[in-house]
């Protein structure tokens, strides 16, 4: 298989634990448990990564530190990564703080690029900066290389959100399979330009398993 484009959700923060909407930078830490997972998934890697990246926020960072200490490959720092950016809603952890959330993040993922969270990005906001970061790292790493996967740490909305655009994996899959910190989306390069996803979380092709709403933490 040709390598691949593993875009991986950060490890535990106490974010996640108080179920806080936490997308401004730099973000809250790992807990021990999300250095533990951390630490976990470096060891796990049957092979070291050609390439490491991480958003610019700590918890991001912190994962891909523990995933160099593991591998002994550089994590280096990567623009337009980072986590959807919620505006009014940031720091909030209310049952309408994450309902309001959820309902405009379905809408982006039906193709209403345009709605935009109260102050924070529109869906068409976070693929400009997005894609371009993934565009360079094919350029660069994967295009042409048949070994070597390329990992970017990264945040759960958001990397959904890309998987669903680059690989045209759909709703309502996309919109209730929520990833697990430290769980992967795996994108192949295809010939054409475009990407193959080759694994979401837990599951594998084809992506029709049904998930109940709200089943586990949905961002971060």
């Amino acid at each position: 298989m040709s390598a691949k484009l593993i875009l991986v959700r950060h490890g535990e923060t106490e974010g996640n634990v108080a179920k806080i909407l936490d997308t401004k930078l730099p973000g809250l830490p790992l807990t021990e448990r999300g250095v533990a997972q951390a630490k976990a998934f470096g060891s796990a890697l049957t092979a070291p990564p050609r390439a490491l990246f991480h958003s610019r926020a700590l918890r991001a960072r912190q994962t891909a530190g523990y995933i160099e200490a593991a591998t002994g490959v550089t994590a280096t720092e990567r623009d337009g990564v980072h986590e959807v950016q919620l505006g009014a809603l940031d720091g909030l952890n209310t049952k309408e703080a994450h309902d309001r959330f959820q309902a405009v993040y379905r809408l982006w993922h039906e193709g209403r690029l345009d709605e935009r969270i109260d102050g924070g990005e529109t869906a068409q906001e976070v693929l400009d900066r997005f894609v371009p970061a993934v565009t360079e790292l094919r350029t660069e790493f994967l295009d042409g290389n048949d070994s070597g996967d390329v990992l970017v740490v990264t945040h759960g909305a958001a990397m959904r959100l890309v998987g669903r655009f680059l690989a045209g994996v759909a709703p309502p899959f996309t919109t209730n399979n929520h990833l697990d910190n430290t769980e992967t989306i795996e994108l192949v390069p295809r010939p054409d330009g475009g990407w193959e996803c080759v694994r979401w979380g837990r599951f594998t092709p084809p992506f029709g398993v049904k998930a109940e709403v709200g089943a586990d933490d949905p961002m971060g």
